[in-house]
């Protein structure tokens, strides 16, 4: 009777075909760094959708990961991202469009900015409700006319070339570039923002170094073999929507892992700074495919002070419920178009 039961076992593993692992070294990342369970990970190896919310060390501060294993090639992924406008549109994301190398002001043609986008009549410096520096709500005041038939329309033309001369700097290391956000009462800094996102999160350069270097020192720092570009779109997430700029760098890691990074340039609304990294490790064991996981960071104004613990806890759950929604939804694209 044993060695019938025995056999059936064997016969019960042949058939589920051989069992998905991560690689050691990613692993070790996914248990450390990203707070990973041994329930969560033997989920993700049969192929579930595992979420979770990491420990975060600044008020204002809001971290999500996710992963799933994905039955597709890891080139599949760099050449959905390469064609972001195609790879990230949906529901949420309204508008996007790809930066040029050099950038151009047409760049941004199909970008719509209207009222709901941008009112900037009642803007005024430390009240407005779009992320600008004070020099260029200045610009606003001085360079519109508001009893124009033609102001909003103007207005849109501003600000597209707003964006377009932060982007250009941003690129070159040249002055221009928006560095202050004066639209409340307290000034944003995204830059050092930016800086105490990516110190919390060490698990890019563990993976990639000289990754962080290269993102906190752009464009000065050169990383070997990394591709840098840029892209803008207008998304939900709010009460309204928000015109970002996002800055993607497609790297590999020594453990032949795929890692892209996603930093926040500019957003015009919600988000002070973020940082995203997208890792490809393949699956190991005889397993096809690779592992997908995205983690993001970022710094919310509106979760710091009166009824922030409300604010974090709506913001951590939708944050993880559009996470688990899109990963599902690239899964399905990776392994439609493998």
């Amino acid at each position: 009777m044993k060695r019938w039961a025995t056999i059936a076992l064997a016969f019960c593993a042949m058939a589920a075909g051989p069992r998905a692992e991560v690689e050691p070294n990613v692993l070790q990342i996914l248990s450390r760094e990203l707070k990973f369970s041994a329930d969560e990970l033997a989920a993700l190896d049969r192929g579930a959708v595992v979420k979770h919310a990491l420990p975060t060390p600044e008020p204002g501060e809001i971290a999500v990961v996710g992963a799933t294993l994905v039955n597709a090639t890891k080139e599949t992924l760099i050449d959905r991202v390469r064609d972001i406008a195609q790879f990230k549109r949906g529901a949420d994301v309204l508008q996007i469009g790809r930066f040029s190398d050099p950038p151009m002001l047409d760049d941004l043609a199909t970008l719509t900015v209207n009222k709901e986008d941008l009112d900037v009549r009642s803007c005024r410096v430390g009240d407005c409700d779009v992320r600008l520096p004070a020099d260029t709500i200045g610009r606003f005041e001085r360079g519109i006319d508001w009893s124009a038939p033609d102001a909003q329309a103007r207005a849109a033309a501003l600000f597209k070339q707003v964006l377009f001369e932060n982007v250009r700097a941003y690129l070159s290391g040249g002055p221009g570039r928006m560095t202050e956000y004066d639209d409340g009462k307290r000034q944003i800094r995204p830059v050092a923002d930016f800086l105490g996102v990516l110190k919390n999160s060490p698990y890019i350069g563990e993976l990639v170094p000289g990754l962080p270097t290269h993102l906190q020192e752009f464009p000065s720092s050169a990383l070997p073999g990394a591709e840098d570009f840029l892209y803008w779109s207008k998304e939900k997430f709010g009460l309204t929507p928000f015109i970002t700029v996002t800055h993607v760098t497609i790297t590999r890691a020594p453990s032949s892992a795929v890692v892209i990074t996603s930093r926040d340039v500019y957003s015009s609304r919600y988000f002070d700074a973020s940082v995203a990294a997208t890792i490809a490790s393949d699956a190991v064991g005889g397993a096809r495919g690779f592992y997908l996981v995205y983690v993001n960071r970022s710094r919310v104004n509106a979760l710091k002070g009166a009824f922030s613990t409300l604010r974090r806890s709506i913001v951590e759950r939708r944050a993880k419920s559009s996470l688990e929604k899109n990963l599902k939804a690239t899964r399905i694209r990776l392994e439609q178009g493998a």
